[in-house]
């Protein structure tokens, strides 16, 4: 708590840094033994939406008329006949019929958006995994900086999720501007975040929005390594 008002939230018209101390919960329609943090919508000038999910036990998410991305960030989800549990994750298209059901107090990020085809290309289904089993890549060549990605490279997925993994010390080699919006989730260490003319310290928890063209740069700091989670639109 902090009485004056004190905190390292922002927000601008291009960026929002959205720290744990301003977290409001409510449940969302749908939800049973379950709430919401809804860190993106619409409503902030998002093209998807995503929250942090707060089950209790045998809480219910029912399903989703939109494509739907799972992490689970600790305990246990079941759906579609599998059990996930803390690092493991899940992709449903849209109309799937599958709803997640918590066995024990369980939090897990939830990413939903509408799906935009592509001639020529399928609708994926389902889609299931563990990130500490995806093989990570030395980003632009430096072993300081690994990217998982989450999702096949198959342009017939319109979004990309990835966990990016910095040693004490190691920096985005560049700041980038791109067309692509983003969606973050600190899950580990700490750092500092340049976003558009603006510097944050960031840290485990913290989430991160980015709307298309903001200049973003990141760099680790600390002694332990810093990581998080990343939702991009792609392929379109």
């Amino acid at each position: 708590m902090h009485p004056f008002g004190e905190t390292r939230s922002a927000r601008h018209p291009d960026h929002l840094l959205q720290t744990p101390d301003t977290f409001v919960r409510a449940p969302l329609p749908g939800m049973r033994g379950a709430t919401a943090v809804v860190h993106a919508a619409p409503a902030l000038g998002a093209h998807f939406t995503q929250y942090t999910a707060e089950f209790e036990s045998n809480g219910v998410l029912i399903a989703a008329a939109d494509q739907r991305f799972v992490y689970v960030l600790e305990g246990s989800l079941h759906s579609a006949g599998i059990t996930l549990t803390k690092g493991d994750y899940a992709w449903f298209p849209p109309a799937s019929k599958y709803e997640l059901v918590a066995s024990t107090v369980t939090r897990a990020v939830v990413i939903e958006k509408p799906y935009i085809p592509l001639p020529a290309h399928h609708l994926p289904s389902f889609l299931h995994g563990t990130e500490a089993n995806v093989q990570p890549i030395a980003l632009m060549g430096d072993t300081a900086l690994e990217v998982r990605s989450l999702f096949p490279a198959h342009a017939a997925f319109d979004l990309a999720v990835n966990t990016m993994t910095f040693a004490p010390g190691a920096t985005l080699p560049m700041t980038e501007i791109h067309v692509m919006e983003h969606g973050l989730l600190m899950l580990e260490g700490a750092g500092i975040y340049k976003l558009g003319n603006h510097w944050y310290p960031v840290q485990a928890g913290d989430f991160i929005w980015m709307a298309p063209y903001l200049p973003q740069w990141f760099g680790a700091l600390g002694k332990v390594p810093a990581k998080y989670l990343i939702y991009k639109d792609w392929n379109r």
